[in-house]
C-alpha cells in the first residue's frame, strides 16, 4: 500500500492540475486525460468511456459484491463575482483556490488517493470500482447515468461531494414541472374576468400552501417551490396563459412518479413533468459502511442537494472533504487540511468496512 503522506501530496498536485484545466460539463476531455495520467503513475489499468475514467482494484473477484467510489471532474462556469482567476490554483492562508476545488475536485482526488491505497490489497470483502465521472453538473447523458450500462453490478456506493466528511445518508430527488395557467386573451382596454395573470394568483397560493403528508427522518418534508413565472408580450394585450416552473425536492418517502401523479391530479392548472429519473437516494443507517463512519465520530444527515447518487438504484451515501455551501460560489476554495483529513478518513472508514 502507498503511504498516506505521498498519496496526499500527489492528490493535491492532481487537484491543482485539474483546476488549471477548463472542464465545464461536456468539455472534460483534458481533465479526463489528467486522470488517466494519474492512474498511469501508479501502474493501474483503467478504462475510459467518453470522458468517464474508471478502474478496478487489482484483486477483483466477480463473486464478491462491489463498492463504487465516484466523484466528478466537470465544473459549472465561474460566476461574475470572482475576484481571482478561477483557473489559477494557488494556496493562500491554507486555502487552495480555484474553480472546482471544493465541488468536487477535493472529494475526487481524495477518493482517488484512497483507491490507490487499497488497490493492491488482498482479501477485501468487496471489490472496489473507482469512477471519475463527467457531466454531473448538468446531469448530462454522458454522466454516471450513461456510464452505468458499461459497469459491473454495483452493490453500495460512496459519492464524493463536499460534506465536511460527515455522512449524507440520504439525498433528496428532484422533479421539475412546467405549469400552464389558462385565461381568455383580450385587448387590455376591454373588460375581462378571465385574465390568465390574475388567475395565477390563486394557483401560486395553492402551490405555496400545498404539503405532502409523508415526512422523512433524514430528509424532512417534500419541498415544493415555484421558481419561474412568465406571461404576456405587449402592454395592451391580456395573454392567453401564464407559464410557471415548479421545483420539487422529493424525500425518500415518495417516488418521483408518486409525486407527479399526485400533483397532476390535484393542482389547479395543467402540469407536465420534465423527467422522473432523478429519484431520492439513501442508505440504511445500520449499514456497516455507515457504522464504520459513525465509529470514527462522523455525523449523519440528509442532503437537500442533488448529485450522481440520483443515477443509482443501490444503497449509497455522499461523503467528502469541503463544504457544500462553497459550491458554485465566487473564489471557490478548499482548505488543504480538509484534503489531508479527507484522505485519512476515507482510508479509515474503508478499512473498517472492507477488511
Amino acid at each position: 500500500m502507498k503511504t498516506e503522506e505521498m498519496l496526499t501530496e500527489k492528490a493535491i498536485e492532481l487537484l491543482k492540475e485539474l483546476i488549471s484545466i477548463q472542464s465545464f460539463s461536456g468539455e472534460e476531455h483534458h481533465t479526463a486525460e489528467a486522470i488517466e495520467r494519474w492512474f498511469e503513475t501508479f501502474d493501474i489499468p483503467f478504462q475510459r468511456e467518453t470522458n468517464n475514467v474508471f478502474a478496478k482494484n487489482k484483486h477483483w473477484d466477480d463473486a464478491k459484491p462491489t463498492l463504487l467510489l465516484n466523484s466528478h471532474h466537470d465544473t459549472v462556469k465561474p460566476n461574475k463575482g470572482y475576484t481571482k482567476d478561477p483557473f489559477h490554483p494557488h494556496i493562500e492562508d491554507g486555502k487552495l483556490y480555484g474553480l472546482g476545488s471544493n465541488d468536487a475536485g477535493g472529494p475526487l482526488v481524495s477518493l482517488l488517493a484512497a483507491f490507490v491505497h487499497f488497490y493492491s490489497a488482498e482479501n477485501l470483502n468487496h471489490n472496489i470500482l473507482m469512477v471519475a465521472s463527467a457531466e454531473e453538473e448538468n446531469a448530462g447523458p454522458k454522466s454516471l447515468s450513461g456510464l452505468l450500462p458499461h459497469l459491473p453490478k454495483i452493490d453500495v456506493a460512496i459519492i464524493g461531494e463536499p460534506t465536511l466528511m460527515n455522512l449524507a445518508i440520504a439525498e433528496k430527488g428532484l422533479v421539475v414541472f412546467d405549469a400552464v395557467v389558462k385565461g381568455t386573451p383580450s385587448h387590455a382596454a376591454h373588460p375581462n374576468n378571465d385574465n390568465a395573470i390574475y388567475n395565477t394568483i390563486k394557483v401560486l397560493e395553492w402551490f405555496k400552501n400545498y404539503t405532502f403528508e409523508k415526512t422523512s427522518e433524514a430528509l424532512g418534508d417534500v419541498k415544493l417551490t415555484v421558481t419561474q413565472i412568465s406571461a404576456g408580450s405587449q402592454h395592451n394585450v391580456v395573454p392567453a396563459h401564464t407559464d410557471l416552473v415548479i421545483d420539487v425536492r422529493v424525500n425518500d418517502s415518495y417516488t418521483n412518479k408518486e409525486i407527479a401523479d399526485t400533483l397532476k391530479a390535484e393542482a389547479p392548472c395543467e402540469l407536465e413533468e420534465r423527467s422522473l429519473r432523478l429519484n431520492s437516494s439513501s442508505i440504511d443507517k445500520n449499514h456497516f459502511l455507515v457504522q464504520s463512519g459513525i465509529a470514527l465520530g462522523r455525523k449523519t444527515y440528509g442532503s437537500p442537494t442533488l448529485s450522481d447518487q440520483a443515477a443509482l438504484t443501490c444503497q449509497s451515501m455522499k461523503l467528502g472533504p469541503g463544504d457544500s455551501t462553497r459550491s458554485h460560489s465566487a473564489d471557490e476554495f478548499i482548505f488543504v487540511r480538509e484534503i489531508e483529513e479527507g484522505i485519512d478518513l476515507y482510508i479509515k472508514i474503508l478499512s473498517g468496512f472492507l477488511q
